[in-house]
């Protein structure tokens, strides 16, 4: 899993005080009494929510703030305890109560001036479940839907700049994935489907940080598949795009060794 950067957890704060902030403090000092799901007006049980989460005491927070939804269905307070109750659950890693309070956020009031950063906590909570290369990637692959998301309707936010370089370590995640199992189709002799593996990265992850060694990874199995002009056409680009790194100093030497007539010069 990627650990949250400054930048995120700033702009979680932001988001989450400019909410709190407008919307008042009623009520009485904490107690059991206090957090009890019982009728209460709305100012007094969203300034409960309010202090169980400034207590830390998130999952609790977040029922008291879909409590102020059910109670009070119809007040302008329900409107931000929906979005305050997605946080809650985010902090308390509950990211799917969280997704879920934030879609449904979204579908009553879609066009509302809080709806970026509903698009953007969504896509945090995919972001946060990446798991390592070894596992499924599917989760990862949400995280990117998610996060192309918002880029593509609130381009001109915080929230895009941030969902930009997610977007660009997802890629590079998924184009670890990618060359893991080229990697392992090669160890098997597998070397036609380890080829469509390096292509997709070549092809798809271009920008990524797996580029050098896929277009290397392209030369040892187009030579293995009997092909060496098409061994030699990524070598080229490899020496065209990354003249000094390793894998390029290793496609040459792979090319004079077996296929010295048309070797990369």
């Amino acid at each position: 899993m990627f650990a949250r950067s400054p930048v995120k957890l700033a702009l979680l704060a932001a988001a989450s005080t400019a909410m709190l902030l407008t919307a008042g403090c009623a009520g009485r000092g904490g107690g059991p009494r206090d957090t009890a799901f019982v009728a209460r007006d709305v100012e007094t049980l969203y300034a409960a929510a309010k202090e169980r989460l400034d207590r830390g005491d998130t999952i609790l927070a977040a029922a008291l703030f879909d409590e102020v939804e059910r109670q009070h269905p119809y007040s302008p307070w329900a409107r931000r305890a929906q979005l305050m109750s997605a946080f809650s659950y985010y902090v308390a890693k509950d990211y799917n109560k969280a997704i879920q309070s934030a879609q449904r956020f979204l579908s009553i009031h879609p066009g509302n001036r809080d709806a970026p950063y509903a698009y953007y906590l969504i896509a945090l909570c995919y972001y946060e479940q990446i798991s390592d290369v070894d596992r499924d990637q599917k989760i990862t692959q949400q995280a990117l839907t998610a996060l192309t998301e918002v880029v593509r309707r609130y381009p001109n936010t915080r929230y895009a700049a941030d969902a930009r370089i997610k977007i660009d370590l997802v890629n590079d995640h998924l184009a670890g994935k990618e060359m893991q199992i080229g990697r392992y189709y090669q160890r098997a002799g597998r070397w036609l489907a380890a080829a469509t593996r390096f292509r997709t990265v070549v092809e798809t992850y271009q920008t990524t940080s797996h580029t050098p060694e896929a277009l290397f990874r392209l030369v040892e199995s187009s030579l293995q598949l009997g092909m060496p002009e098409e061994a030699l056409k990524y070598a080229a680009v490899l020496g065209a795009n990354y003249p000094g790194s390793k894998w390029y100093e290793k496609a040459y030497r792979l090319m004079q060794k077996h296929a010295p007539g048309v070797a990369v010069k």
